[in-house]
């Protein structure tokens, strides 16, 4: 490989790189580079500068991957264009195939695992970059190790980028519990990023306050302790819809805006079998009634009942008013969090594996522990729970129907 040494005054100038990435850079000795850490530490957009210079100096063929493919343009897919704007180098694109080719002949492949045949058809890769990819499976990631043996290429790498998340992940054994020689592991916190502004950065440091399981994870860059899990079994799998479309269809809203996403969640309940079938999610901050009156029309959601948070009555009013006529609001009454827990789990929980924000929250929602005695209280921690909490709403009419008993 050509030095990084001999071309960085003449080509990519080194104000544009963090410290570690310039420590970085010229390393191809490790098969596995992995870059973990909180949020705005830098590291995906660090690990893509590495890889663009990479492919600038050597041809290669890089596939570039995350869980569901249309999560690509708008994450790593827009880092690469930013990048390679930025710098001045030349490059064509297709949109359509989410295809960026530089002028040396390399290229640069965006795909998604639910698109799992059209990667399998992908011959001569040289490289491969994950995205998230806690959200992938151990499976996944093998058949992806295995589709690497490129022919005369040297140094072909996988980069493997991902927040901590769960210990229950399965990142964490795979990496943490077992030495692997052929591995670079490198940990990154909000401090390792030296262009963070400092409104951010002034956000992540309050979160030691408001909420400490996510100051571990996204300022801190740690993986959460493994506590008890409010769901410890869930069943992650490709979901048939067709096979499950006599099932009566759920949906549950629950509203955020700055700091916390609106979260919407679907799917069918088997009562007879009581089997809930997850198998959607939409999560995104910042979104206005208007916003989510047309995303729910997009997901074809308009015509079902959805049950959203009460506390946002004059939300859910003005959603009404923009042609989700069939919206309502959930009945909380006491200890109501506690009581739809408790029914969701006499039920089998069965996620679709592309609904991955929900299942980090099922990974990592868990019970609260008394200050004085460290004990388990009947009672879970406020974070990770978004999405568990508009399935609760959206499964609200099918916890009160008859025969069902509430767990207290």
């Amino acid at each position: 490989m050509n030095d990084f040494r001999i071309i960085k005054k003449s080509i990519l100038s080194p104000k544009y790189f963090n410290d570690w990435v310039l420590d970085d850079i010229n390393d191809y000795g490790k098969r596995y580079n992995i870059y973990y850490g909180g949020g705005g530490s830098g590291k995906s957009y660090g690990a893509v500068q590495k890889m663009i210079l990479k492919a600038l100096f050597n041809k290669r063929k890089v596939l570039v991957i995350r869980k569901v493919g249309n999560t690509l343009r708008h994450s790593v897919y827009a880092v690469f264009k930013g990048i390679l704007d930025k710098t001045g180098i030349g490059y064509k694109e297709n949109k359509t195939d989410m295809t960026l080719s530089m002028y040396n002949g390399s290229v640069f492949l965006f795909k998604g695992l639910d698109d799992s045949e059209k990667i399998k058809s992908i011959a001569d890769i040289t490289d491969i970059m994950i995205e998230e990819a806690s959200e992938i499976t151990e499976d996944d990631f093998t058949q992806l190790d295995i589709r690497l043996r490129p022919l005369n290429e040297k140094y072909p790498q996988i980069f493997i980028m991902f927040n901590p998340v769960s210990k229950v992940n399965w990142v964490y054994n795979h990496w943490f519990m077992n030495k692997n020689d052929k591995a670079k592991i490198i940990q990154l916190s909000y401090k390792d990023n030296k262009f963070l502004n400092s409104d951010y950065k002034e956000m992540l440091e309050n979160l030691k306050n408001t909420n400490p399981a996510y100051y571990k994870i996204y300022c801190l860059g740690e993986f959460a302790t493994l506590d008890k899990l409010v769901f410890p079994i869930i069943y992650k799998q490709l979901i048939n819809t067709e096979q499950i479309k006599n099932f009566p269809v759920f949906v549950g809203m629950d509203f955020g805006y700055t700091n916390d996403p609106t979260a919407i969640i679907w799917g069918r309940y088997d009562k007879w079998n009581k089997t809930i079938y997850i198998t959607g999610e939409y999560f995104k901050k910042g979104m206005l009634n208007d916003e989510i009156a047309i995303t729910l029309k997009n997901l074809g959601l308009s015509k079902e009942i959805i049950t959203a948070d009460s506390a946002e009555q004059k939300s859910i009013t003005e959603i009404r008013k923009n042609g989700i006529l069939r919206i309502r609001a959930s009945v909380k009454g006491p200890d109501s969090v506690i009581h739809g827990i408790g029914w969701l789990l006499q039920n089998k929980i069965v996620v679709d594996e592309r609904c991955t924000g929900l299942i980090e929250e099922f990974e990592n929602y868990t019970w609260e522990k008394d200050k004085k005695t460290n004990e388990y209280i009947n009672k879970p921690i406020d974070s990770f729970n978004h999405g568990i909490d508009a399935l609760r709403y959206g499964l609200e009419a099918m916890m009160k129907g008859p025969g069902i008993r509430i767990l207290k």
